[in-house]
């Protein structure tokens, strides 16, 4: 594996999130939620475009009916990515007021799955504790149907489905876990939720990406590395990163052997690095799993 390479040498995040690679159009999402801000980058010729909100935005995946879906901080809305116009879609957890939204991803069918915690950004961007576990795990159907399956989450994080799309991963940062579910991929029903691998020595469970043999590489906040863990969720390798908080990954370029990694400077108060918040790119050797765009 070769060195780790900062993708875009000027861009720093408060709070780096939710890569998302669109294969079809070779294009880079990523988020920056304290930030308010989206991203979106062409590797291939350098061509990038961001989209500012009025609150925090911690998701933007593509659209197969054309434009962006975004997971604002209470809820769901589309984007028109040339007039930056949003239009709200669905609020899924709007029955927990002190809530926002936080990991999502889509899984194969195309729906959209959103984890909520409890809000954790002030008004002026601050860095606010957890204190208790509200948050909800949801699930969003194309024509804007929701359904929830999970409450009393702390900090949801890492939603990923394995190829045969027989198995769910989702986890909770603050138990520092990540669980396995069977999953019913022509109904979307998770249940039966097991223990994929707890604590580690080395930081605390974020976001996730799902290589092509089935191996996890888990980012791993505070902990300055991603751990693979292999089917067995036995450790497999970790891998070492020139900064403190990683928050998740996903892989892209044209082969899928590009992993690229987002990170937080956020809460370091200037004890990290010039790296914190940065985004990461790694080559790997092995080809990641597809992203896929909301149905809807």
């Amino acid at each position: 594996m070769s060195n780790v390479k900062t993708v875009l040498p000027n861009l720093r995040c408060t709070l780096g999130e939710g890569p998302h690679w669109d294969a079809d159009d070779g294009v880079l999402y990523w988020v920056d939620i304290v930030g308010k801000t989206a991203y979106a980058l062409r590797p291939d010729d350098g061509g990038s475009r961001s989209w500012v909100f009025d609150q925090p935005v911690a998701a933007i995946v593509p659209r197969q009916k054309g434009g962006l879906l975004v997971a604002l901080a209470d809820g769901l809305a589309f984007l028109d990515p040339d007039s930056g116009k949003t239009t709200p879609f669905v609020a899924p957890d709007g029955d927990h007021p002190g809530n926002r939204s936080n990991e999502s991803r889509v899984d194969p069918m195309g729906r959209f799955w959103i984890g909520t915690m409890q809000n954790n950004i002030g008004p002026n961007g601050e860095d606010l504790p957890v204190t208790i576990s509200t948050g909800t795990l949801n699930c969003v159907t194309a024509d804007g149907e929701t359904s929830r399956f999970g409450e009393n989450i702390g900090i949801s994080n890492t939603l990923l489905w394995s190829a045969d799309g027989t198995k769910m991963f989702f986890g909770d940062t603050i138990t520092n876990t990540l669980n396995v579910y069977d999953f019913d991929m022509k109904t979307g029903v998770p249940s039966n939720p097991k223990v994929f691998f707890g604590p580690q020595d080395r930081g605390n469970m974020d976001g996730s990406a799902m290589d092509a043999d089935g191996y996890i590489w888990n980012a791993r906040w505070g902990g300055g590395c991603l751990i693979r863990f292999a089917p067995d969720g036995s450790v497999d390798r970790i891998i070492e990163l020139p900064l403190t908080q990683p928050t998740s990954c996903v892989f892209g370029g044209p082969d899928l052997k590009t992993l690229y990694i987002t990170s937080a400077a956020v809460g370091l108060d200037g004890n990290g690095n010039d790296l914190e918040g940065a985004l990461l790119s790694i080559r790997t050797e092995v080809a990641g799993q597809l992203c896929h765009p909301f149905a809807g």
